[in-house]
């Protein structure tokens, strides 16, 4: 019996590698598995996966767990072609040169694993012409190119329904045109999603320079990117860190964190310890998992600390970062 788990991520670049890897893998002798998750569960995935001696692939996603990485490098016998698929600078540096992972920090992951599977042929005809729209709708999103509007009704599409709906939407059709229902409901969240934004920066009006906190339960699940955005790149005066957390189910926490200039991969950098706190992302799009016993105040002192240690290490190295971040906008 073949059985494949695509283990991948909840946001648009990772259900579109999802697809991407069902449409390779569907009709093709396979039993798929498939599993959208984020930092925190994917090294027990990995660890199922060669405890059950079950074929793989993960997608926008790496482990965090140094261990894990030691068994994969040491006692894991690798078929022909990669079973990593990432573009997270944090990734590149952290992890380089396995024989067993494909990272590239030039596009979204989609892309990365859309462009290693065109180059020796395993998608062809319709399926593959539309794939490859479907994969441009998300490097656009996921690396803010902006040059494809709609881009972020299909990023609403999964705040709407969540990722499991928009992947099976994508399993049995992956047209990159949205159908126009799909059209018309997704942009009516969008201009419901705009007074959201609107209500949270009423209530956290008061965030200080260096981070703007944003409380659970205030932005949806998919609001964050979007909300993000807007903060950084349309406020006067701009706070050098978002953070946005919420509770998941399981009791533990969840804080995206976006910046403008390398600042969250950084943060990241500082707190994520493999054990306790987990996370990893881009230079300026990352995550941070907190175990259950945190509390708000808890994070958010966290993240004020490596803050001021970031700023602490740039002005002991020579110049500021203000200076840095000047000359960046200059």
């Amino acid at each position: 019996m073949k059985v494949i788990h695509i283990i991948s991520h909840t946001d648009l670049d990772g259900v579109t590698a999802a697809a991407v890897a069902w449409h390779r893998y569907f009709n093709n002798g396979y039993l798929i598995k498939v599993s959208l998750t984020g930092y925190g569960d994917v090294d027990n995935l990995v660890l199922e996966c060669l405890k059950k001696k079950e074929n793989f692939v993960v997608l926008d996603l790496f482990c965090q767990r140094t261990q894990t990485v030691d068994m994969l490098d040491k006692e894991f016998e690798f078929p022909s072609e990669p079973v990593f698929f990432d573009h997270h600078k944090t990734t590149e540096e952290r992890f380089p040169n396995r024989p067993w992972a494909k990272v590239d920090t030039s596009m979204c992951a989609a892309k990365v694993y859309f462009k290693w599977l065109s180059e020796r042929d395993f998608l062809k005809g319709k399926k593959k012409e539309d794939l490859a729209g479907l994969v441009e709708i998300a490097n656009d999103r996921d690396l803010w190119i902006g040059k494809i509007p709609e881009s972020r009704l299909w990023q609403a599409y999964i705040t709407m329904c969540g990722p499991y709906s928009l992947f099976a939407r994508l399993a049995a059709d992956p047209s990159p045109k949205l159908a126009r229902w799909e059209h018309e409901g997704t942009t009516q969240f969008v201009k419901m999603q705009e007074e959201r934004f609107k209500r949270a920066l009423e209530e956290i009006s008061g965030a200080d320079k260096d981070l703007m906190f944003v409380k659970p339960n205030i932005l949806e699940f998919g609001d964050v990117s979007d909300f993000c955005g807007l903060v950084l790149d349309k406020m006067e005066n701009p706070p050098l860190l978002v953070a946005v957390a919420n509770r998941r189910p399981q009791g533990d926490w969840s804080v995206s964190l976006r910046s403008r200039n390398a600042l969250a991969g950084r943060i990241v950098g500082l707190l994520k310890d493999g054990r306790k706190v987990r996370g990893g992302g881009h230079a300026d799009a990352a995550a941070l998992y907190f175990p259950p016993n945190y509390s708000e105040e808890l994070i958010k002192d966290s993240l004020q600390s490596a803050i001021k240690a970031v700023k602490e290490q740039e002005q002991s190295a020579g110049p500021t970062l203000g200076d840095l971040l000047k000359g960046i906008k200059d």
